[in-house]
């Protein structure tokens, strides 16, 4: 059997799981997801072995300390990718719900009820947690899912894959509903995305080439987020212990994410006394500053900004920082240069901080917090499938409501249209 042949197999399942996966009770898909829960903890040893090798080989091709951080996994971070799984079984189960009903002067009631989308395909680079996130959010949404994941994590991905797949179906999953393709040529994907037939949805997690390609490509609607171009301004009603905490918090606490900042604007009156201290902070963590001129004057050793470092997802230890005069400047840059995900402003200034809230067009802003809490666990959703910063279907951190679509339903007593 060919690739080609094996990948619609691996579909043509899907689709007849999604069937039964999609009428299956709340209490069965709690049990299961509860099962697989408890089956990464008893199999962490097997995990992190497999985890070692991912690691060793990435190291060999000289990978950055952020995609190290990304791919790595521990007791720590498996327990919490557990966990994980525990808090998306106790969701509430969004299937079945029949919302918004409206009685029509014809007698009709008319009422959304949310169904699953079907399969789902994702596409995904480095971090190993999104195999267990994407399969606990799919099952408790009565999606099928299909997964294929970069070479840097497949030992790891396929571990937890196994791991999960095997207490599912001890539990009665159907077969064919939760699906992992541990085959990482370029081909796989290209095929997977031309499965529409199968595949209602297409989701790609990584860097912004490979978002771009997928979005090219496919013949099944994409859900994405391209890069992370993340800002915080430091308005001049700031205050500036609470903005260094945010700032710090924001590019230091893990830089490889899609949710730390990638640029620091400072109101130009507030930029002589906040600038000195927050540098030597970032400095101590071992953050390059990168600078406008007017930054540079302040702060002497910093790397001169190009134009290309306001458009740049760094993903690293790297922070670009410009001095702005208003409000309305650091609005203007990001709308600019900004990706539309995550913006914050720290002001104690209501009138400016709804300004900010209103006038940047991002998926999730900010008054007085950091950016990494774009995330779907921090936002309550338990897990996320990943960030969108689309406008259509959905937006921000995707969770179990977010992988449902919706069917009108009608009730009537014999009404007849004239």
């Amino acid at each position: 059997m060919n690739m080609k042949e094996r990948l619609y197999q691996i579909g043509k399942k899907a689709k007849e799981a999604s069937l039964e996966l999609a009428l299956m009770e709340a209490k069965e898909k709690n049990k299961i997801l509860r099962a697989m829960a408890k089956a990464l903890l008893t199999n962490k040893q097997l995990i992190l072995k497999a985890n070692k090798a991912d690691i060793a080989h990435a190291k060999r091709r000289v990978k950055s300390k952020a995609i190290i951080d990304r791919l790595s996994l521990s007791e720590s971070r498996i327990r919490a990718m557990s966990s994980t799984m525990q808090e998306v079984a106790a969701l509430e189960d969004h299937i079945g719900r029949v919302e918004e009903f409206v009685r029509r002067p014809n007698g009709l009631l008319i009422g959304k009820m949310r169904v699953p989308i079907g399969v789902i395909g994702i596409i995904y680079e480095a971090r190993p947690n999104v195999t267990s996130d994407c399969i606990a959010l799919c099952l408790k949404s009565g999606n099928c899912v299909i997964l294929r994941g970069g070479s840097e994590s497949v030992k790891s991905n396929l571990a937890i894959f196994n791991v999960l797949k095997k207490a599912a179906e001890r539990e009665g999953l159907p077969e064919g509903a939760i699906n992992f393709i541990d085959k990482t040529d370029r081909k796989v994907v290209d095929i997977l995305l031309r499965m529409h037939e199968f595949i209602d949805l297409i989701i790609p997690r990584g860097g912004e080439s490979l978002i771009k390609e997928v979005a090219r490509k496919a013949r099944i609607p994409v859900i994405k987020h391209y890069k992370g171009v993340c800002h915080v301004y430091v308005d001049e009603y700031a205050d500036l212990n609470m903005a260094e905490r945010i700032v710090v918090n924001a590019k230091v606490q893990r830089p490889g994410v899609c949710n730390a900042i990638e640029t620091l604007l400072v109101h130009k009156d507030m930029a002589a006394r906040y600038l000195p201290s927050v540098v030597k902070k970032l400095r101590q963590s071992g953050v390059e500053i990168r600078g406008c001129a007017e930054t540079r004057k302040i702060i002497r050793d910093a790397r001169r900004a190009k134009e290309s470092d306001w458009y740049e997802e760094y993903l690293d230890l790297i922070l670009a920082v410009k001095v702005v005069n208003s409000v309305e400047d650091a609005i203007s840059h990001i709308r600019k240069y900004g990706s539309t995900h995550s913006d914050a402003i720290v002001t104690e200034n209501y009138e400016y901080g709804m300004k900010f809230i209103r006038e940047v067009d991002s998926a999730c802003v900010y008054i007085n917090s950091s950016t990494r809490f774009t995330d779907g666990n921090q936002f309550g959703k338990g897990a996320e499938i990943g960030i969108s910063t689309d406008k259509i279907h959905a937006r921000g951190p995707m969770g179990v409501c977010e992988l449902t679509s919706y069917k009108y339903v009608i009730f009537g007593n014999g009404q007849i249209r004239k």
